[in-house]
């Protein structure tokens, strides 16, 4: 899913194969919960998954996600009509499921487990918006208006739930924290319009004037910060000045990190330390940015 961006641009053909697999194996009769397997077991054999736990909204606001941007690129929905009646129960999980997430994982996971996550949220209402854009782009249009009505139901729920002055929460069960909300990213790179403009100019207002010398922090529990992540924060910005107000900082980690690992994406932003992961394929959600120029380019 953090990959995606690359794939999306150089040849989404290589994104869908990393999906189909998960396809098959929810629709094997094997997996029988509403929502995605995080895994598919250790290469070469997949015979089911070994991670210690589920991620239940996760996982599914992924899936449908990129199935949606998959969409978008190709100008068509051919690819999840293959899979129609799979998302349609993962979309159904995330509306009854996904507004107000309980005890769980997310991308995240080094961080811990979350209740109430904010931007967990998020990604589970743009899903739901993804899913009805896709099943208008195949002419479902009853569903379509069903599914994008949900999300924004969802959406001015969670206006109101994640509200905490000049940002939004971390949880929203906890005043007078935050977090970086980079699922926000997609509505406005897939078109989705789901939430006023509003919502992302507070987010990245309050970003820019939170960020420490090496880059914006995950979240208010800690100092570390997520290379891919902050691009896509970064992306949400309605201009450039602001973008590059917050990618500098990241150009200047890489650039002065005592590390010799190449662009390890977990690291400390008060010191530019490496902290962890290196050479993952999350490195290709940096060409976020690029990919919100191509799809703008196509819609025009």
């Amino acid at each position: 899913y953090p990959s995606s961006p690359l794939f999306l641009i150089y040849n989404p053909d290589l994104l869908k194969g990393m999906m189909t697999s998960i396809f098959y194996y929810s629709e094997s009769g094997r997996w029988t919960k509403p929502f995605p397997a995080h895994d598919l077991g250790t290469y070469p054999v997949a015979n089911g998954q070994l991670y210690g736990g589920d991620m239940p909204v996760e996982e599914a606001g992924n899936m449908i996600l990129l199935a949606t941007a998959i969409s978008k690129v190709e100008g068509n929905a051919y690819y999840a009509a293959k899979h129609w009646e799979t998302l349609t129960v993962w979309a159904d999980y995330l509306i009854h499921a996904g507004l107000d997430p309980e005890n769980q994982l997310c991308t995240d996971d080094f961080a811990g487990h979350l209740a109430h996550n904010a931007n967990l949220s998020v990604k589970a209402i743009l899903a739901v918006a993804g899913y009805g854009q896709m099943a208008e782009m195949l002419g479902k249009q009853e569903v379509a208006e069903k599914y994008i009505g949900a999300a924004k139901d969802m959406a001015r729920e969670w206006i109101k739930m994640a509200d905490d002055g000049d940002h939004y929460r971390l949880t929203f069960d906890r005043p007078g924290t935050w977090s970086q909300k980079y699922n926000f990213v997609w509505d406005k790179v897939l078109g989705l319009n789901i939430l006023p403009d509003r919502i992302m100019k507070k987010e990245v207002t309050f970003y820019l004037k939170t960020q420490n010398k090496y880059g914006l922090p995950l979240d208010n529990r800690f100092t570390w910060g997520k290379t891919d992540d902050t691009v896509w924060s970064a992306t949400m910005a309605d201009s450039e000045g602001d973008f590059q107000e917050l990618i500098r900082p990241i150009w200047k980690y890489v650039n002065e990190t005592s590390s010799r690992v190449p662009l390890g994406d977990w690291y400390e932003t008060l010191n530019a330390d490496y902290i962890n992961f290196r050479a993952r394929s999350v490195v290709g959600g940096v060409f976020m940015k690029s990919l919100d120029h191509y799809l703008r380019n196509k819609r025009k």
